[in-house]
């Protein structure tokens, strides 16, 4: 997976970097909140972000509100870094949009577990995000049968949007999943026996 760190620092930068490189993952990294942006900006992007809350540039709290208003169904997951002098900033990062916060200076145990829970949580939110565009496509498909469809008085075929007529289980079977046995009702069974005995 890969994660985009965004700090000013350049020694808690290169310490961050080398340590997610350690456990596994693929580091994007950013000098400053604009470099962040841009980069967050690129079609193929991190969705796990780590970000310092006061940089350069765009801060960490930006980023993340920008992130939310632009994609709001899209799963990210922000970690803001704070000082752990102040009392008061890890509320305010989670306040500002973020998923968790991580104080500075940093254990590194602790910093392994944060970003862990995060690679869960934006794994499933990937899933759940695939699940949902399945879920719209086959809502599309339930309404594609919904209004007004023009059907023979007499013969029971159905036009289609190229202004042909089919058959009705054609038409039903290339616009749903439904599929179709064939039987015979009674009063066509009777129907069918008469003509036969007439015969």
């Amino acid at each position: 997976m890969k994660i985009l760190i965004a700090e000013d620092d350049t020694p808690s930068r290169l310490m961050l970097q080398s340590l997610l490189a350690k456990w596994g993952y693929t580091v994007i990294s950013a000098s400053d909140g604009d470099e962040a942006w841009k980069i967050l900006c690129e079609p193929e992007h991190p969705h796990l972000v780590i970000l310092d809350w006061k940089m350069p540039g765009i801060e960490g709290p930006e980023i993340v509100n920008r992130l939310r208003a632009r994609e709001p169904e899209k799963p990210y997951y922000a970690i803001v870094i704070t000082s752990r002098s102040n009392k008061d900033s890890a509320a305010s990062a989670l306040n500002s949009g973020a998923d968790d916060f991580i104080g500075k200076p940093f254990d590194n145990d602790e910093l392994r577990a944060r970003v862990a829970v995060g690679y869960r949580m934006n794994s499933l939110q990937k899933a759940l995000f695939g699940h949902i565009q399945d879920l719209r496509q086959a809502l599309d498909r339930v309404n594609r049968l919904e209004g007004i469809i023009p059907i023979c008085m007499y013969c029971k075929k159905i036009r289609d949007d190229q202004n042909s007529w089919n058959q009705l289980e054609k038409y039903i079977s290339e616009h749903s999943e439904a599929m179709f046995s064939h039987g015979i009702c009674p009063e066509c069974a009777e129907k069918q026996m008469k003509i036969i005995e007439l015969i």
